[in-house]
This record gives structure tokens, sequence and C-alpha cells, in this order.
């Protein structure tokens, strides 16, 4: 199976490479510069302030920062790995980790004296190999909460104190169906759960939607299925039997995309990943709420006559609220240039002096508990509330937060699940056809 995958990820990087991706990619490899690649435009400017402290401390040194897109970015490190032009450090992703780890194309940093109490829960440890060694260092997190257009929340007589309060259920929908279903406008201005509501002329739908979700529904549903108490494999860290087969999971998931039949959740149609994804509905008034990120924080609360509101994830049938907790984290190449450098920076990265730098531009949430401070008190600052992506990580006995599945053969899992996941929501496929979609990943990760 690892040598299937090997072929697969040469046979890609190929065609980058034939296609130029690598070609003079200008990695300024030096025995004095270290190069870092990102792909948030939106933390760019913070880590070239941290880039200027690190060298104001390590004279001899210079960072380079690349910052590309998501999609541009995971081609041309994939790319660099077998042409020998990857960065000497990259961001990191969980849901790449354990494929690029398995490939051995990381560099061990269990020397940088990462401690697991320097950082928020459960950080630090999401990046220890199957090996025992450490191949991450924690850089920031993320949860997810309800985004809501608080002008249409008003309008539907649904308070902030209300949607903080809901819950819900796989067999009627619970309180949040109510609210999603009254907060859904159709063209004649009848509301969702009121009488002659025309499900197949919406003009306002009450969630938005993020696609399928893959198989991690981190926007989608894995607030729901991780609150009725369902988790993706038997094990929270490499899991080697993923549960899509289970009864929970799909009565969940046959209750989230049903959403769509009653014309409450926007149809998988209106869902594109480069230029209509849920924020996108927001901002053009296409839908009332939807569940996101924070790092999505900024990109909500900078829409322009759209005062966006945020509010917790529901209650579910466990009697908590649930969210996936993800966290990335900076790794060095283990073809790095300069592998010394790397070290010095990576280990200032995770950092508070550099973490708190980062969290004073208030657009993501750091690592460390003082960087994190720091990001609340400039959210704060800007007159934006994020109570709700941090009071579940605060709060332990209400809420459930969870990791990304880590699990090897991330790749194949995804190949398989989108598809799966798209034909239930799109096409309204049974989801009993979860069962051998399940098979065949249990299978993959046997070999």
């Amino acid at each position: 199976m690892r040598l299937r995958t090997l072929t697969a990820l040469a046979g890609a990087l190929t065609l980058s490479l034939v296609t130029g991706c690598a070609a003079g990619d200008g990695t300024g490899a030096s025995a004095n510069t270290v190069t870092y690649w990102l792909w948030d435009a939106n933390q760019l400017p913070a880590y070239q302030a941290c880039a200027k402290g690190f060298e104001k401390e390590n004279p001899r040194l210079k960072v380079k920062i690349t910052q590309l897109g998501w999609s541009d970015y995971w081609t041309k490190l994939t790319a660099g790995f077998i042409a020998g032009t990857q960065p000497d450090v990259f961001t990191d992703h969980i849901q790449k980790f354990g494929q690029f780890a398995d490939l051995k194309v990381l560099e061990p940093l269990d020397d940088l004296g990462i401690k697991e109490s320097d950082y928020q829960p459960g950080l630090a440890a999401n990046w220890i190999g199957q090996d025992g060694h450490r191949y991450g260092a924690p850089k920031d997190w993320d949860t997810v909460a309800l985004f809501y257009n608080q002008k249409m929340a008003k309008a539907a007589g649904l308070t902030a104190e209300q949607l903080n309060g809901l819950s819900w259920n796989p067999k009627d929908g619970g309180t949040f169906e109510k609210a999603i279903a009254h907060l859904t406008v159709d063209k004649n201005g009848k509301r969702g759960d009121e009488p002659g509501f025309d499900k197949n002329k919406v003009k306002v739908y009450g969630l938005a939607t993020n696609g399928g979700g893959y198989g991690d529904g981190q926007t989608q549903w894995s607030m729901f299925t991780a609150s009725a108490g369902w988790s993706y494999t038997e094990k929270a860290r490499w899991g080697t039997k993923y549960q899509y087969d289970s009864e929970t999971f799909q009565s969940v998931i046959n209750w989230y995309f049903g959403l769509a039949k009653k014309g409450y959740l926007a149809p998988f149609s209106d869902y594109n990943v480069q230029s209509n994804q849920a924020n996108t509905q927001i901002a053009a008034g296409k839908a009332a709420a939807a569940f996101d990120g924070a790092w999505m924080i900024s990109t909500y609360s900078g829409f322009k006559g759209r005062d966006v509101k945020t509010a917790l994830t529901p209650v579910g049938p466990t009697g908590k609220r649930a969210t996936m907790m993800n966290g990335l984290a900076d790794s060095i190449t283990k073809g790095a240039h300069n592998k010394a450098g790397a070290r010095k920076w990576v280990a200032y990265l995770a950092s508070d002096k550099c973490q708190t730098v980062v969290g004073k531009y208030g657009v993501v949430f750091p690592a460390t508990l003082a960087g994190t401070e720091a990001a609340t008190a400039a959210y704060k600052k800007k007159g934006i509330d994020v109570t709700a992506f941090t009071e579940p990580v605060a709060d332990k006995k209400d809420f459930r937060t969870f990791s990304y599945p880590i699990t090897n053969y991330a790749a194949d899992v995804t190949a398989l699940m989108m598809p799966q996941m798209e034909d239930i929501y799109g096409n309204g496929a049974s989801v009993s056809g979860l069962d051998q979609t399940n098979s065949q990943i249990n299978r993959i990760l046997s070999q």
C-alpha cells in the first residue's frame, strides 16, 4: 500500500514539475538564510514581524518567507520533496502530517524541548508520529462556531441568548432545526416553518453550505456527529479502523443533509470551493447562518452591511456541545538546506516571543497560552466577541473538543469519502452506502 501511495504521489509531482511548478522557485537556500512557507495571506504580516524579531536575536540569519494559495501550496511543497526545492520550514496541517511522516520527508524535532503544558491542551501531542518522534511545533489552533446575520436573526425574533442555547437531535432536529427553519425565507416571504413555504423557491437559506465535508466534516457535520457521541476511528490518534458504518454516524448524516431536502440548508449545487463557500453566501445575503472556523473571524466581521455575530455550537444527544479543535504546526523538511538555522527558527516560532506578536494582530489564536490571551485582547480591541471559539477550549465539562482524524492514508480516505458524501448530499443517495466505503477505507489502512 505504501508503494502505491508513493507511486501516486510521484506521478502527481512529475506532472507538477513538467508544468514548471517547481522550476525556478527561488528557495533562497544558503548558509545564512532560512526559507519558510505558509499559505494564509492574512497571517503573512504577523510572521514578517516575527522574522524581524528573530533576525534581531540572530543577526547572522535571515528568514525568507513565501506565501502561496492553499492548493498551490501543497502542490509545490510535495513537488519540492521530489525535486529538492522544498523549503527549510513550512506550515504543516494535521491532515497532511500522517502521509508526510510515513514518507519520511520530515525532520524529527525532539531536541527542541517542546512541552505540552506550554500550549493549549492536545496541540503538542497531535504531532507525535507513530515512531514516537515529534515532527511539528505547535503554531495555532481553531474551533468552529455558528456565524449568523444579526439583522436576519432579529427579523426572525431570535435573540443571541436563544441562538446560544440551541440543542439538536437526529430525530426531529430539536430547537436548532426549528431556528434554522425559521431563519429560512422563500421568495414569497414565507418562513420555513410557516404554512405555504415553498422549499423549491428559497430566497434566504437558514444555513449556508460548505459542501459535503469529505471525511472530516469540520465545518459541516462534525459538531453534530461528535455531540452524538461518535468518533472517526477506534482511538484518538493513529487509529486503524474508521467508523463511518456506525448507526449513530449515519443517522446524523441522514438528518443533516435532510435539512437540504426540506429547504433549510443551501443545496449542494450552491457550493463552489473557489467562488461560493459559506462565507460568500452570508456576504451575499443568501443565507442567514453558517458553521465556520475561527480562521474566518476577520472575514465575516469585515462584510460591509452584514452585522455578523457568533453563537456556540448546539447541545447534542450526549448533553454536550462539540467542536473540532484543529491546530497547525511548523515542520522542518528532511531535505532542509539549513537545518541548524531552521531549528532556531522553529523554536522561535513556537515560543511566546513570536506567538504573542502573532496574537496581537488578531487574525488567529496562537498555540501558547500567552499567545491566545494576546489574540483575545486584540479581537476585543476590534470590537469582536470571540467567546464562541474560546469557551469550548476553556470548558471541558460542557464541551467536547476533538481533533482531525490522525491516521495513515488520509489522502485515500478523502478520495473515497468525497464522492460518497457528495452523492448523499447532492443526489439523495442512501447513507447505507457508507458501509461499503468504510470497508474499503479499513482495507487500505490494514495493509
